[in-house]
């Protein structure tokens, strides 16, 4: 099957209320990265040194020698940077990027981390790059560092984020059954689960641009207060969407080597007071987000269109389109995933179909509706979706008069167009049918044609939201 693995839809316009404790307008989630000790470095068995993330513009790794420069850049972060952040957000709640290698050279930042009850989250065995490590050393490295991380924190981590991941990572984090939460994708404000087989898998979206590691790329913060200025505009739009009922979550991405610097720790705190000013506001772990959207918002599985066989997927679908399930068996043959997961995806598949099929093919979709109260609606032969729909407007309740005028109605337009009226009558009354019907039977026919098909399109969009439930 041609399938395109990717959701490009995900909650689409209405997303669900995060229905936050206390009725929060927003959850604020803070993350502390600790890398210090666990990036690249001949000292750890690695090739070369680190390069990525630190005051040097433009490093490159050096390979088979250490980095001195480098080195003490990042021993800034373990021996001061930490221990700044620590004492302004000691009694927030904090979730902590804990790389396992760093965690086990640095007792006394985890015994401070621990001391505040900040979540200390697995980031990985190492702080390098995944994204050419073959799978069964991944899914090595990621077991060790579970391991690794319970042996020194003394429990196992219940997140994960790798952040320098390949595209293998969350499926093998999802398949080791240990995570509340993972957290490398980017991709919504809210948490939501994907499936890997049997396994399902709540995803915590992370953050690149409320991230002070845009102190470290080109195209990132020269000063504080740039990020500051950041941070608040992202809070003051997130707050004032909760406030209008549709709360989100902000989450902040911070490195001790980077913002514990002075000068951005001064604008980190500044960021905070602007929090704190507000009412509404859960300062909370991603540790605590995960479990509250499990709790509120438990995955339901259901049968996935764009997972169905050929044969399935025309069952379910091959009447939307009245008579004519060679639409569905097209449809079934497009690039579908995710995203035509829904009742608009697979109403965008079929319709894609009917747009491009024959002038006599969708004639014949036309031809195969049935008179509105014809003959077949009164021997009770219409389709059970044609029933239901004549039935909702009324047409299957008609007095004797009303039923000879769309007879004769029906007669006309046949006559003069050629095949039936057709009109979505989910969306009509029968005094609205009928003043269409008297209207449109004077159109031209290469009008008419057009504006049938466009009702065909509704009546299907119509039936598939009522399959759906949405």
């Amino acid at each position: 099957m041609n399938r395109y693995p990717r959701d490009m839809t995900g909650y689409g316009a209405v997303p669900p209320a995060a229905n936050w404790p206390n009725g929060a307008k927003i959850a604020v989630q803070i993350v502390l990265n600790y890398e210090e000790g666990g990036e690249n470095n001949i000292l750890h068995g690695d090739p070369a040194s680190e390069a990525f993330l630190s005051e040097i513009t433009g490093a490159q790794p050096w390979p088979g020698m250490r980095h001195w420069n480098m080195e003490s850049l990042y021993e800034y972060g373990s021996r001061a940077g930490f221990w700044r952040v620590h004492r302004m957000l000691w009694d927030l709640p904090v979730t902590v990027y804990g790389v396992a290698t760093a965690l086990a050279r640095a007792p006394e930042q985890v015994a401070a981390m621990q001391s505040s009850g900040w979540e200390i989250a697995s980031h990985g065995l190492k702080w390098i790059e995944h994204k050419d490590m073959p799978e069964d050393e991944e899914r090595a490295a990621i077991a060790e560092s579970i391991r690794l991380h319970t042996e020194v924190t003394g429990t196992p981590p219940r997140g994960w984020y790798t952040g320098r991941c390949s595209n293998d990572t969350v499926r093998l984090a999802a398949e080791t059954g240990k995570f509340a939460y993972i957290a490398d994708s980017y991709a919504d404000d809210l948490p939501y689960w994907m499936e890997f087989g049997d396994q399902d898998q709540l995803i915590v979206p992370y953050t690149m641009d409320c991230n002070d590691m845009r102190f470290g790329i080109q195209a990132g913060f020269t000063a504080g207060d740039q990020f500051e200025s950041y941070l608040k505009d992202s809070f003051d739009t997130l707050y004032a969407e909760g406030a209008a009922g549709a709360p989100k979550m902000l989450s902040i991405g911070l490195h001790c080597r980077i913002i514990g610097r002075p000068g951005r720790a001064a604008a980190l705190r500044r960021a905070i007071e602007h929090f704190q000013s507000h009412d509404g506001v859960w300062f909370a772990t991603r540790e605590q987000i995960a479990d509250h959207w499990a709790a509120t918002h438990p995955h339901q599985r259901f049968a996935r269109p764009s997972q169905m066989d050929r044969a399935t997927f025309v069952t379910e679908y091959g009447s939307i389109f009245e008579h004519s399930p060679w639409i569905a068996e097209g449809a079934h043959a497009l690039e579908l995933g995710p995203t035509h997961d829904t009742a608009q995806g697979v109403h965008s598949a079929l319709c894609r179909v009917f747009r491009t099929a024959s002038d006599d093919q969708r004639l014949g979709v036309l031809r195969a509706h049935p008179d509105l109260a014809g003959k077949l609606a009164a021997a009770k032969k219409l389709t059970a979706e044609s029933t239901a729909e004549q039935a909702s407007a009324g047409l299957d309740a008609l007095t004797d008069d009303e039923r000879e005028m769309f007879q004769d109605l029906n007669a006309r337009y046949v006559e003069k167009h050629g095949f039936p009226f057709i009109i979505a009558v989910g969306d009509n009354t029968k005094a609205t049918i009928t003043a269409a019907f008297n209207r449109r039977l004077f159109n031209d026919t290469a009008d008419e044609l057009q504006e049938a098909c466009r009702q065909v399109e509704r009546i299907a969009q119509l039936r598939l939201i009522a399959k759906f439930g949405t």
